[in-house]
């Protein structure tokens, strides 16, 4: 990578606004719509779990559209746009529209909630992230020091929607809406690419065909992958789906186990923040798929140690090992794909790999967690899930390739050629 684009970021500053507004509304949906569903909207497990696997089936039909979509658009705006959009009426339909819908079947409440949040976050999410990746390589900034605004986000969001919900349940939602407001404001407005370093991103002249995209699925890798985020990144979200829930048990009001819960997710996403800085230097050093097997390991530890802790305190420390888990994911399969994939193919392997596939397996279990839960208890559900999510890793760590690290932007290519040149000095 060449270190003049590396120190081209004078467009740097938009992107994690734009991160931290639209990651605000993810962990303000995802932290606290489980809880929203019982409390207010009377569901059980099982029908919480229909929910969330609606949201990740429906997914299954945004995912690879939205993949091929974006590799076609580059840069341009159009998609992510509409997306931002229907985030506006997130306050409208869970004020307005769900409970309502409730009460004529609760299968239509998941379809419809499932349509809609979908394509804004199951699905959205890759458009977004894989957009902002492609501008830190034609702006020349670290795809991780912008994804610092998720991270504070995920702070924000619990410090305040925790406060919210405790008083007006509702309001989590209006925030939301305010949240997408700005983050289609921030894409109109602020958020620019250095245009005349477009090509670092992939093939501006739009060459793109459905043949190249075809050979996606002919890379034995491509599978790996798949296999990979299907055994560790799904489960790791279908255990955080109900895991207040389960959290709650350990206190005597639900009031008092809400409020631990605000404050342990607000350290946790603090953690996530600190960490943010360094993990680039890190993968660097290691290398991507070394980030994404450490990923999966801390995974099945915190699961299992989640489901054999005594007490809640336990439990917090390690919740805490997310604030680890996150910035090695995101920083690891970014430079994972750039580096292991055709570039022109980014965003069709990130949709099809780390969210098509995950989303299948999330659609799967989280309906089947649900029954679990009822039928077994939180405890015996979360061993299982450990287990399955350590056999992924282990395999995973075989069977994926290694990355090209001039590609992954792990090295700069001066740097890769005079190792390669010393080597050969060597070899002689």
């Amino acid at each position: 990578m060449n270190s003049e684009v590396k120190k081209e970021n004078k467009h740097f500053w938009g992107f994690p606004f734009t991160h931290f507004s639209y990651f605000f509304i993810w962990a303000t949906v995802n932290g606290y719509l489980t809880l929203w569903m019982e409390q207010v909207g009377h569901l059980n497990g099982a029908q919480s779990g229909l929910v969330f696997s609606m949201m990740a089936g429906i997914s299954l039909i945004f995912q690879p559209f939205f993949g091929v979509i974006s590799d076609k658009l580059l840069f341009r705006k159009d998609l992510i746009l509409i997306i931002g959009a229907v985030g506006i009426f997130i306050g409208p339909y869970f004020q307005w529209a769900f409970i309502p819908l409730m009460k004529i079947n609760s299968f239509l409440v998941a379809f419809v909630t499932g349509v809609f949040l979908s394509f804004v976050l199951n699905g959205g999410v890759s458009v977004v992230e894989q957009y902002v990746q492609r501008a830190s390589l034609a702006n020349g900034f670290e795809y991780s020091h912008s994804r610092l605004g998720g991270s504070l986000a995920g702070i924000v969001a619990s410090l305040v929607a925790g406060r919210l919900f405790l008083w007006k349940p509702d309001s989590i939602f209006w925030m939301c809406s305010i949240a997408a407001i700005i983050f289609v404001c921030l894409l109109l407005f602020s958020d620019k690419i250095n245009m005349d370093n477009a090509s670092a991103a992939g093939d501006t002249s739009n060459s793109l065909n459905m043949q190249i995209v075809g050979s996606v699925f002919k890379n034995k890798n491509f599978w790996y992958l798949c296999i990979f985020y299907v055994g560790a990144s799904a489960i790791f979200d279908v255990f955080d789906q109900q895991f207040i829930i389960f959290f709650k048990t350990f206190f005597a009001t639900a009031a008092q186990g809400t409020l631990v819960y605000s404050y342990m997710s607000s350290a946790q996403t603090l953690i996530e923040f600190i960490l943010m800085f360094p993990m680039p230097w890190i993968i660097n050093k290691i290398g991507a798929k070394k980030g994404l097997i450490a990923y999966g390991f801390l995974t099945c530890i915190r699961i299992l140690g989640s489901a054999l802790s005594p007490t809640w305190g336990w439990i917090v420390v390690f919740r805490l090992l997310a604030g680890l888990e996150m910035p090695l994911l995101l920083t690891s399969i970014m430079k994972y794909i750039a580096g292991a994939f055709d570039i022109r193919l980014y965003a069709t392997v990130y949709a099809l790999a780390s969210n098509f596939a995950k989303q299948i397996s999330v659609f799967i279990f989280s309906s089947v967690a649900g029954h679990m839960y009822d039928g077994f208890g939180y405890q015996h559900t979360y061993v299982m899930m450990g287990i399955f999510v350590f056999v992924i890793t282990l395999f995973s760590a075989f069977a994926l390739k290694k990355e090209d690290p001039v590609q992954a932007g792990e090295v700069a290519e001066s740097n890769a050629s005079s190792s390669t040149q010393s080597s050969s000095v060597e070899n002689k």
